[in-house]
This record gives C-alpha cells, sequence and structure tokens, in this order.
C-alpha cells in the first residue's frame, strides 16, 4: 500500500542505498518527487534516473557543514515545493570504547549529529516562511539503548543526540507547521550492516535479542518514515518511533 504523496517534494539524504533508497522509492510511487543527496555521483544519478523525471541528485557530504548550508540553499532555488526533509545519511561506529579515538568520535557526531541539525537547521526558515513541512530523522535504537555490536559508543551517543534534537525541533516548530519525528529501526539487512551480516557468531548474538528473530528489510523502516512524512501523520510530532522487531519496548 502505497502513502500518498500527491504533489510532495521530499529532500532525502543517503537516499541511494538501504533504506534511504526504499524512502525514496517510496515517496515517488505515492506521486511525490524526490531530491536524493548522497555521497556516490555515479549511484546517484543512475538511482535518480531510475525513479523517472522529475527527481534530482545533488552530491553532498553532510559532514561538511557549510556544503550542507550551500546545497540546500541551492536546491531551494532550483527546486519549487520542497515540504519533507528527511535524513538518513549516517555513519558506523564499532569499535569498543577504549577503541574510539578522537577522529572516529568527530566524524560520527560529524555526520549522523550535526549533519542532521545542519540540514534542519538550513530548511527549518524555508519552512517557516512557506507555512510548515515535515522532517523525519532516521535514528537508530542504538540512541536508546547504549549501543551494540554494530553501533558502539560513538554511533550510539550521535543517535541519541538526534533523538533529543528531534523533539526539540518538533516543540520549537510545531506553531509554524514543522513537524519533526524519528524512527528508531534496529539490524537492518543493508551495505552498512554487511560486516555484521558476515560474522555469525556476531549475526547470531544480534538476531537472539531481537524477539520477531530476524533482521529488518530496509523497506520496514522505510515504511515508517513513510508515514512519518506522510499527511495521514497530521497530529505527529517529537515521536521517536521504534521500528526493531521488539527490541526496545520503552513507554
Amino acid at each position: 500500500m502505497a502513502f500518498d504523496f500527491t504533489g510532495k517534494t521530499a529532500i532525502v539524504t543517503g537516499g541511494t542505498r538501504g533504506i534511504g533508497a526504499e524512502i525514496c522509492k517510496g515517496i515517488v510511487e505515492g506521486g511525490g518527487h524526490v531530491v536524493v543527496i548522497g555521497l556516490n555521483e555515479q549511484r546517484g544519478r543512475e538511482f535518480v534516473a531510475s525513479l523517472g523525471e522529475g527527481n534530482r541528485y545533488y552530491r553532498l557530504d553532510v559532514g561538511d557543514s557549510a556544503a550542507v548550508r550551500s546545497t540546500v540553499a541551492r536546491i531551494l532555488d532550483e527546486v519549487p515545493g520542497v515540504n519533507i526533509l528527511i535524513n538518513d545519511a549516517g555513519v558506523i561506529s564499532a569499535k569498543p570504547f577504549e577503541q574510539v579515538d578522537d577522529a572516529e568520535w568527530k566524524r560520527t557526531i560529524d555526520v549522523n549529529l550535526t549533519g542532521t541539525f545542519t540540514m534542519c537547521s538550513a530548511i527549518f526558515p524555508y519552512f517557516k516562511e512557506h507555512g510548515g513541512g515535515r522532517i523525519v530523522n532516521v535514528s537508530s535504537v542504538a540512541g536508546k539503548i547504549g549501543g551494540g555490536l554494530l553501533g558502539t559508543a560513538a554511533y550510539a551517543s550521535s543517535k541519541a543526540g538526534v533523538n533529543g534534537l528531534t523533539k526539540a525541533i518538533a516543540k520549537e516548530g510545531g506553531k509554524y507547521g514543522i513537524s519533526c519525528n524519528a524512527v528508531c529501526p534496529s539490524f537492518t539487512l543493508t551495505s552498512m550492516t554487511t560486516a555484521l551480516s558476515e560474522d555469525p557468531v556476531k549475526h547470531d548474538k544480534v538476531i537472539s535479542i531481537i524477539p520477531l528473530g530476524r533482521a529488518a528489510e530496509p523497506s520496514e523502516p522505510a515504511q515508517m518514515v513513510l508515514f512519518f512524512a506522510s499527511d495521514l501523520a497530521s497530529f505527529v510530532n517529537g515521536e521517536v518511533g521504534d521500528c526493531d522487531g521488539g527490541i526496545v519496548m520503552d513507554g
């Protein structure tokens, strides 16, 4: 079942693969258009071409704050009617705490947390001026439970920050018609989780803590993102929702 995105245009960071690609497909299938942001230009342009006319690709490293602001300004100048922002771009940090050096910490925070902040900050005035918009941040259960085998200290900290940022934007943006929600997936079968999938011991250990007993397909957390991005979630704001097979179950 497709969500209705007729007349909607969404910016999707990290939109060329994994969960991000499924989000883009869902928006297009629902009658909307996407502005796909990613690092690999060839893959990005090929993916956007596969989506059909009216969709665009922009190359951007969301960890570069100056580039984020200039690129978002360019998008808003070149693409009419942007009303959705989905922040999916991210990096994994799987090192044990004692092995996380300053460079690893900084890159993880720069991309996952600061990149999300800067994207939101750059588009917030535009949404405010145009009567509102919907923001959805792809977070992680690691931000709620302190990490795990795949996303450890730096990753968990960055995603906990995303969760707090989501609620803060929801509180301040609500009066302008700007909603902000987040989705927290657990182990999902994407290129970012290949290392875990290829290690039977770690793979089985992670699966053992998921009540549904399996990893997610990228399309599954994407469906929750699409709901939050759609008008069906018109009164949902500041929600940090889990799509984790039952790991967290917080009240």
